[in-house]
């Protein structure tokens, strides 16, 4: 005997405290994606119609939940707040007890429970009943009391949440989740909330930065370098070197942009006759350009795939300003 052990082929089947967790990872997210496969498949004229109530309400989206779907509907809440639904969360508790009085007729209400039995929703419930106040239900029981009582009832599909004990509330939780981005998505391409509107409710941060628009950062009209079509090469060049944008726009006697001339350009008609020629010679006709109100990311965009560092701000055909790659960089957007 030797005292060596021998290796079986179950040995290879051991895992690690560090492969178990990744298997339970991994058997968690994929029982969240199979859930949303079925929510994404069952979605029909029920959600439609709840976006249609949402979007026809003259009032407030009140959001209200128990326990961990009252963590979830704060966050619906916000997020429909944040994309032009003014909303907010009230606690089914806090409803019974005076908080009633923040919902009005002019509101609808969202009320969340898997169960659908909720017994701290009851006053909530009747309350919309008495007072005709809209009552969109998401639940994961079709004949519960909320979904019975309910205008509209969105009703989550089949599911198996991702705990092993089958009791704590994992995939139920993700799909009320997700079907509460998919209201607040429909409801703001439903009322055409822009990127500029969004800006609005989001100035701070890299996202604020990233939506301020061409005319917040660009430089004016007394910064331009600016010449016509017959001003010679000479003269060009001096005002090239004296605004410091590495280029320069040329405008026709109206005042419209109609060519522009950078260090590209000159370095393509580089011979002994360049000083005599006009602007009109050496010019790029047509030349990018964005107008003033252009998200400021879009512009940064647009540079990218020129492969230019600036570009002239026109508005109804005349320059008013220039953005520099170098503005962008200094304001947070690139």
């Amino acid at each position: 005997m030797t005292g060596k052990r021998t290796v079986t082929s179950s040995d290879a089947l051991v895992q690690t405290p560090a492969d178990r967790d990744l298997t339970s990872a991994r058997r968690t997210l994929s029982v969240a994606i199979e859930g949303l496969s079925a929510l994404r498949d069952s979605l029909n004229g029920d959600f439609t119609r709840a976006v249609a109530v949402l979007a026809a309400i003259s009032g407030r989206v009140i959001v209200t939940g128990m326990g961990k779907s009252g963590h979830v509907g704060c966050k619906i809440a916000a997020t429909l707040a944040s994309t032009g639904t003014p909303s907010f969360f009230v606690h089914p508790a806090e409803a019974s007890h005076g908080d009633l009085g923040m919902i009005t007729r002019d509101d609808a209400v969202i009320a969340l429970s898997n169960s659908g039995e909720t017994p701290e929703l009851a006053d909530i419930i009747a309350y919309c009943r008495r007072f005709s106040i809209p009552l969109i239900a998401i639940t994961s029981r079709a004949g519960s009391t909320l979904a019975q009582a309910a205008d509209c009832a969105l009703i989550l599909p089949a599911f198996t949440e991702a705990c092993p004990n089958g009791l704590a509330p994992t995939t139920s939780t993700t799909l009320t989740l997700a079907l509460g981005d998919a209201l607040a998505v429909a409801l703001l391409e439903r009322i055409g909330f822009s990127a500029q509107d969004f800006k609005v409710f989001h100035p701070g941060g890299k996202l604020g930065k990233k939506l301020q628009r061409v005319s917040d950062l660009m430089h004016g009209t007394e910064s331009l370098p600016l010449c016509q079509p017959d001003t010679p090469m000479s003269e060009a060049l001096m005002i090239m070197t004296g605004k410091s944008f590495g280029c320069t726009g040329v405008v026709d006697a109206a005042g419209l942009l109609v060519g522009v001339i950078t260090d590209g350009d000159l370095r393509r008609h580089m011979n002994d006759d360049l000083v005599r020629s006009r602007a009109a010679d050496i010019m790029t006709r047509a030349p990018k350009h964005v107008p003033p109100a252009m998200v400021a990311a879009e512009a940064l965009r647009l540079m990218n795939e020129g492969k230019v560092t600036g570009l002239f701000v026109v508005d109804d055909g005349r320059p008013v300003g220039f953005l520099h790659v170098h503005d962008l960089l200094r304001a947070g957007v690139a």
